[in-house]
Parts: C-alpha cells; sequence; structure tokens
C-alpha cells in the first residue's frame, strides 16, 4: 500500500501547515504559538476532544473510532532550536537565533495529517490520541507530559513515534526492536579554587591544573570501569577558564555528556565522574560543584509493537525499503521516557540524503510528509482493527 489518496491531496496543505511552523520556531517548553496553530487545526479537523496546556505548552487531540476499543498514542515533537538558519528558503526562520533544524516541524506536520485523514474516516475501533509534545530538545517536554498524567489521564495502552533521517533515502523506514537511542546524562563541573598571579602559582589552588586532571582521569571511566562492548560514550565538550595570560583565576568549568544503552551502565559513568571529580579536587585543594539538566533515559523498543510498526512501514513503502534491525544510535530522545511507561516504537523515516540534523542549512523535505502521514494513520487502523 502506497500513501493513502487522501492524504496524497493533502500534500500541497500539508506544506503550507509545515512552512508556516517552520517560519515561526518556538523553544524548549514554551511552544505556545505552535500549540494554538495546531488546536486550531484539530478543531477544524473535527477532532473530538482537545486538551491544551499539557505539559506547559503540549496539546493532546481525542479522536473516536466507530466502535470502541483501546487506546493508541501517537507523538509528534513541536520544538525548534537556538540557532541561526542559513537555508535562505522562502519559509526560513522569522524569529532570530531560532530554527527548526530538527524536522519537529515536519513531525508535527505529519501527525497533523493522520489527524485530519483519521478525523475523517474513522476506520478504526477505539481511540487515538494525538499527542503533540513541546521540550524534546531540551528533554523537559516528555518527562513533564507524563507528570500530568498522559498515560493514565488518556488511557492510552501503547504508543509511537516517527523521527525524519537525513541520512536515508526519501520514503526508507529504519528501526530496530530494543535499545535504538541512547539514554544521555549531561554534566556540569564547576571548579572552584583561588586565583592569583600567573607568576607565582604557589600561591594559588588553580582550578586551570584541576580541570586538566579531572578531563583526563574522566577518560578512565571507559579504559579501566567498563567491558569494551557496554557501549559508553563519555564526551567533554566545554572547557572554560580564565581571562588573561598572567591570570591564574579563580574558577574553571568543564561541560560534556554521558550515553549508553543500559541504565545500569549510565549510573555507573555518572557515579565514577563525581568520584573521579571529588577525588581530584581533594588531591588539589580545590572544591568542585556537579551538576546538569538532561538526565534521559534510553529509547527502548518493544519487541512485539516494533515488529508491528516494522510490517505496517512495510505496506507503506515496501518490505525492500524498511530495515527493521538498523545499528542502534547514540542520540537521544526524551519519547523513551514514554516507552518506560507504555510498549511501542520510534521509527526513522528518510527525507531523503541531505544536510544533518543540527545543522544551519538543514530543512525538512515535504515530500516526506504524506508518507509519514500515511504510517500513522495505517498504525492506527491496523492497531485498532485486531492488527
Amino acid at each position: 500500500m502506497p500513501v493513502l489518496n487522501s492524504i496524497a491531496e493533502m500534500e500541497a496543505e500539508m506544506k503550507g501547515w509545515r512552512r508556516y511552523l517552520h517560519a515561526h520556531p518556538e523553544l524548549g517548553l514554551d511552544c505556545h504559538g505552535t500549540a494554538a496553530f495546531v488546536a486550531e487545526r484539530l478543531r477544524d479537523f473535527g477532532v473530538d476532544e482537545i486538551h491544551e496546556g499539557v505539559g506547559r505548552s503540549g496539546v493532546v487531540g481525542l479522536i473516536r473510532g466507530r466502535d470502541a476499543g483501546p487506546t493508541i498514542g501517537l507523538r509528534a515533537d513541536m520544538d525548534a532550536l537556538p540557532m541561526t538558519e542559513t537555508t535562505a528558503a522562502p519559509h526560513a526562520s522569522t524569529v532570530a537565533g531560532r530554527m527548526h533544524a530538527c524536522g519537529h516541524d515536519g513531525h508535527t506536520t505529519m501527525l497533523l495529517g493522520a489527524a485530519k485523514y483519521l478525523a475523517g474516516t474513522r476506520n478504526f475501533a477505539g481511540t487515538v490520541a494525538l499527542v503533540f509534545q513541546p521540550g524534546e530538545e531540551t528533554g523537559e517536554g516528555g518527562p513533564a507530559m507524563l507528570a500530568d498524567g498522559l498515560m493514565d489521564r488518556f488511557g492510552i495502552t501503547q504508543i509511537y513515534a516517527l523521527h525524519t533521517s537525513p541520512k536515508h533515502d526519501l520514503g526508507c523506514f529504519v528501526t530496530r526492536s530494543g535499545p535504538f537511542m541512547a539514554a544521555v546524562s549531561d554534566f556540569d563541573i564547576r571548579i572552584r579554587g583561588r586565583g592569583g598571579h600567573g607568576a607565582r602559582p604557589e600561591e594559588t589552588r588553580d582550578p586551570v591544573a584541576a580541570a586538566l586532571t579531572i578531563g583526563n582521569a574522566l577518560n578512565t571511566i571507559l579504559a579501566r570501569n567498563t567491558a569494551a562492548n557496554d557501549q559508553l560514550v563519555l564526551s567533554i565538550t566545554q572547557i572554560h577558564a580564565g581571562s588573561a595570560h598572567n591570570v591564574i583565576p579563580a574558577e574553571a568549568y568543564i561541560g560534556g555528556t554521558i550515553r549508553s544503552y543500559r541504565p545500569e551502565i549510565q549510573d555507573l559513568a555518572k557515579r565514577r565522574l563525581r568520584e573521579i571529580c571529588e577525588g581530584c579536587a581533594a588531591a588539589m585543594g580545590v572544591t568542585v560543584e556537579i551538576g546538569g539538566q538532561i538526565d534521559l533515559a534510553p529509547t527502548v523498543n518493544d519487541p512485539k509493537a516494533t515488529r508491528f510498526a516494522i510490517s505496517v512501514a512495510r505496506e507503506v513503502s515496501g518490505a525492500d525499503r524498511v530495515e527493521g534491525d538498523y545499528p542502534p544510535l547514540m542520540g537521544s530522545e526524551d519519547f523513551g521516557a514514554m516507552l518506560a511507561e507504555r510498549p511501542g516504537a520510534m521509527l526513522f523515516l528518510g527525507q531523503g540524503v541531505g544536510p544533518s540534523v543540527h545543522e544551519t542549512d538543514f530543512d525538512f523535505n515535504d515530500a516526506a510528509a504524506p508518507i509519514g502521514a500515511s504510517y500513522l494513520a495505517r498504525l492506527v487502523e491496523r492497531a485498532l482493527n485486531g492488527g
């Protein structure tokens, strides 16, 4: 089964939605304008219930089928990134320093397209919960919607999501059962000592020397605390200290990220990071403060749900265009928090090979929207009509 005819007929309309969203990006949990746009479209489609303000600015729409049955959730993220766009597209961001560089404008559009189709046909027994989520890039949105009772409040029994991929040909799907995307824990290490003249380091408690020691020592977590097949990444991505050649500063900062696929490995790395920081600090006469804002679970696809999602993707794009055992990714997704509460799966949908997500010249390919919308719609019809 290729793209559904009625969804193919929406292609121009979907392109209009997507390009409007692209031109008006919002960040984090504050996606109020995007949420209002989504809610207005859902009202136009005749969606049965629309709940706004879930997880601050999230939207949940409910469409009831022709008969009673369980509820399946479909999730799309809405937020953008704090980046300056360089595409020069006619629909480029109108907000300085913000852009949709990860395809969330396309994700929202695909779910809107599926919503319009499902509200018009209702060829299923049960309910579909349309979950439009803010704050994926900050890792806050999924947990915030869950804290507002997403699963129990709307009776969701399983949940699915799509993410665009500019590394695969248009219409290809990739996924895998089990761990698909990594857990992520970012870290902020603030080192405080006593500054002084660069010519008299013996009078200081040098936080720069401590930062260098800590940075080198953190590499031993991978080399000496985990096995080679534990698939752990620890990257230091920021070091900040000092303002002059002849001044030893009083403070230094290290920032970075830890990623793995297993909670016990993630916990081990975080514990060892703290022990190393505190031990080095004590040895060098400085103090450390360790923090971090993002701490997300891995995205683990349910085996049964993944097999089902793959079968639907094959109906839409053909068996030769669906990879069901794709290597796990070290990128992260707060959709993992939802999969920790309900079975489901995330798939990536190819939009054609081009600039990567999180690059300033990335743009969602509108030709992918009808394919994704058809997949989501068919997923509901299959899941809520006996599979």
